[in-house]
């Protein structure tokens, strides 16, 4: 068994470049690089380059009279806490003094309880509608007159070249996207390209480039899988995979299925569905590879059911609960930022996890439908699994003790990074330095060695996600994000989705897409100004805003199709059985029926509902 676990190879590294599908993706990028700059990209670009700067000298001569280069240090920090709350859209005199320096820090502000004191006295001091006509004036200011031509002459060579960055950053969203549907180079290398292009074209320097392909995320999918390689070697995989399966009475890979859809769906709620991935990875291996064991012959249809199965099940449930992903909090922030509406963890859970109950059947009827295997009977896998297990013997080694006991507290660590352990250290470890501080405990103890590490972890997919990392980067930081998010609101309103339940599904389908090529996090942080905005803009004061909220979190985990669209997938990637379109199987046809079922759970269940304190939409 263990030799053919050795010879499979992840789908396309053995693959030289196929220059007849590469031209594809080549051709789109140059296009779309030599065409000249939209006005609509130049706007943007001059809004993400020097908005800043107009806004913060427009506030200070309102509130001092004076430049922001006179101004003290609590003063530039007020202006500078303006100029952000604006950008997220947050105009209210009430959200603004319950920013704290833990905001501040957020937000890269330098801060301190002094500066805050007096910066609140200050506001605290003006009437709330002159505070919030002024920071409406700075965006105003911001976003309609700052134009082109009344720039200044020396900045509107800055201009155009922050319109190109936008122009770049779009064509790289286009060369990714045309990458991944051909195949025409390993998936890896263009995680390369990313950083190259981005290079090339200015939006990032030699001395930074090396350093946006890293992040916490890229860290947790490192060192996950990493311990994943620990729990294979010790046999841990296989003492969970029998308690999982073991007592199944009919082992048909339709039940397998589904209880893996059953255990990992509802735990996203309050665990990261990384963990979740890298956990079930090494046990969606040992199902396949035991069976092919017992059966004598290969079946690659059935490989890539159990390993979709897993990364489908963690995209699931993170956004049911407030607990389960970032991109939840983010948007819960917003909302009490921008209209001052809080949203408790409960109400987040009552409104959110009926959605669990549709999405779990649909999710494992569309598998068993988009997968046929030959080898449907995985009861001789398990008996494979149980003799695997004796030749351990019937108790737990010490190796898998140790082997549980390190992944118990690094999930324990998961859990409580932000809360118990930050509140004990008063550091922000992340999920990600766990996950290698984990890995690192399992060669201290003796249970793996470096050379586990460096010939079992695909080093590839490490890579191929760090890339996801500066590619979101990018779109953030040129505003290639906005102004797809502002081009996807353009071409909806035509159609007839400019209110009511129109709107909200304008916003679901916007973020849906833009999490595809994005994490969800950033999509959120990206989107959510937009989308929180056009429902205050457009159904003030009502349940439309909590509801947009709350259904931008959960359209932001829709990210099915692309490798890069989530960190599950690319860490079932990892196991060599996939490529690329194998998740458009399912997860095109997914993505549409769990946004109908969203809009169609908002247009009756959560209008039903609607909200404490706010009138209907």
């Amino acid at each position: 068994m263990t030799a053919q676990i050795d010879k499979v190879k992840p789908t396309g590294y053995d693959k030289y470049i196929n220059w007849k599908l590469f031209i594809i993706p080549l051709a789109l990028l140059l296009v779309i690089l030599s065409m000249p700059t939209p006005k609509s990209m130049l706007d943007v670009g001059i809004e993400y380059s020097m908005g800043s700067k107009y806004t913060m000298e427009f506030l200070s001569n309102e509130l001092f009279a004076i430049k922001p280069s006179d101004l003290s240090q609590w003063q530039m920090q007020l202006v500078r806490m303006m100029d952000k709350s604006m950008q997220t859209s947050s105009f209210t005199h009430k959200a603004f003094l319950k920013k704290n320096r833990n905001w501040c820090e957020k937000n890269d502000i330098p801060s301190s309880e002094a500066h805050l004191k007096e910066i609140k006295n200050f506001v605290g001091s003006m009437s709330p509608p002159i505070f919030e006509k002024l920071l409406k004036d700075a965006y105003q200011l911001q976003t309609d007159k700052l134009d082109f031509e009344n720039l200044r002459e020396s900045e509107k060579a800055n201009a155009l070249k922050a319109g190109f960055h936008v122009k770049a950053a779009v064509a790289i969203v286009v060369f990714v996207v045309a990458c991944f549907i051909t195949e025409a180079l390993p998936l890896p290398m263009v995680a390369f390209c990313i950083g190259i292009i981005a290079m090339c074209t200015g939006i990032v320097n030699r001395e930074n480039v090396a350093g946006l392909y890293w992040s916490d995320a890229t860290w947790f999918i490192m060192g996950s899988l990493m311990f994943a390689v620990a729990f294979v070697k010790t046999g841990l995989d296989k003492r969970i995979a029998l308690m999982m399966f073991g007592k199944l009475k009919n082992p048909h890979i339709k039940w397998i299925t589904l209880v893996i859809i059953l255990v990992i769906a509802p735990l996203t709620m309050f665990m990261s569905d990384h963990a979740l991935a890298a956990m079930f990875l090494p046990i969606g291996i040992l199902l396949y590879t035991a069976t092919i064991a017992s059966y004598g012959k290969e079946d690659p249809e059935l490989a890539k059911m159990l390993m979709i199965t897993i990364a489908m099940a963690c995209n699931l449930g993170g956004s049911m609960a407030p607990s389960g992903a970032a991109r939840n909090i983010i948007m819960m922030s917003y909302t009490e930022d921008m209209f001052g509406i809080s949203i408790s963890f409960g109400q987040w859970c009552v409104y959110c996890i009926p959605f669990l109950f549709f999405t779990i059947p649909v999710t494992w009827i569309l598998i068993n439908w988009r997968f046929k295997p030959t080898l449907t009977n995985l009861g001789s896998s398990l008996e494979t699994v149980k003799n695997e297990i004796n030749k351990f013997g019937s108790k737990w080694t010490g190796q898998q003790k140790t082997s549980l006991i390190i992944f118990i507290v690094m999930l324990f660590c998961w859990i409580t990074e932000k809360n118990i352990i930050y509140n004990l250290t008063g550091i922000r470890f992340g999920i990600g330095v766990f996950a290698v501080i984990g890995a690192v405990a399992y060669i201290m103890c003796g249970v793996v060695n470096w050379r586990d590490y460096q010939t079992k972890v695909d080093w590839g997919v490490v890579w191929l996600y760090a890339g996801a990392i500066i590619f979101g980067k990018v779109l953030v930081k040129t505003g290639g994000a906005f102004w797809i998010a502002r081009s996807l609101v353009s071409l909806t309103e035509p159609l007839g989705m400019g209110k009511g339940m129109g709107l909200l599904l304008s916003g679901n389908l916007i973020t849906g897409l833009l999490t595809q090529i994005m994490a969800d996090g950033p999509a959120c942080a990206a989107i959510g100004p937009v989308t929180l905005a056009m429902a205050g803009i457009v159904h003030p004061g009502s349940s439309m805003i909590p509801l947009m909220a709350m259904g931008t979190a959960i359209s932001s985990s829709f990210a099915y199709c692309l490798v890069i669209g989530t960190p599950p997938n690319a860490i079932v990637y990892a196991s060599g059985y996939l490529n690329s379109k194998d998740y458009l199987r399912v997860g095109l046809m997914l993505w549409f029926i769990n946004m109908a079922i969203l809009l169609l759970m908002s247009a009756t269940y959560w209008k039903w509902l609607g909200w404490p304190g706010l009138s209907s939409f």
